[in-house]
This record gives structure tokens, C-alpha cells and sequence, in this order.
């Protein structure tokens, strides 16, 4: 699983840059839609909320993913 301040980081080394304010709510929210699970866990000696993806939140990646690359597909025109 990962905690919000790690995934923060990781996007922000991808050149995304989400505040908290932002990131937080997309976390409960997805949550709140059975895609996301958490729970408190101590993570380097601080009590964090560790998210981990459902079944559904997985099978929703892999949708959203072969969209994205069909799209890509199309916009580049390549078969």
C-alpha cells in the first residue's frame, strides 16, 4: 500500500504537483467508491493511512489503462 505524503512525492518526481488539499479528497472519494481500501499502519515510526486498490479499483485501472492506450492509439494513428 502507499500513504498520501509518499504518493505526493512519487507525482511530484513525475513532474505532477497535487496538494494535499487535492489529493486527500480524491483518496476519500475513491474510497468511498470501493475502488481504494485503508487503514492506519505505522510507517517510518508515523501512524499513516496506508490505501491499497480493490479488486474493483484494480479492474478499473486496467479499463481506464486499455482506454487511454486505444485513444492513443487512434490519435497517433497507429493500428
Amino acid at each position: 500500500g502507499v500513504h498520501g505524503a509518499w504518493l505526493t512525492e512519487e507525482l511530484a518526481r513525475h513532474g505532477y504537483d497535487i496538494s494535499p488539499g487535492t489529493l486527500y479528497p480524491t483518496l476519500h472519494r475513491l474510497e468511498a467508491d470501493g475502488l481504494l481500501t485503508s487503514q492506519q499502519q505505522v510507517v517510518d515510526g508515523r501512524t499513516r493511512r496506508v490505501y491499497r486498490a480493490t479488486i474493483a479499483g484494480k479492474k478499473a485501472l486496467a479499463e481506464d489503462r486499455n482506454a487511454l492506450a486505444e485513444l492513443a492509439r487512434e490519435v497517433l494513428g497507429e493500428q
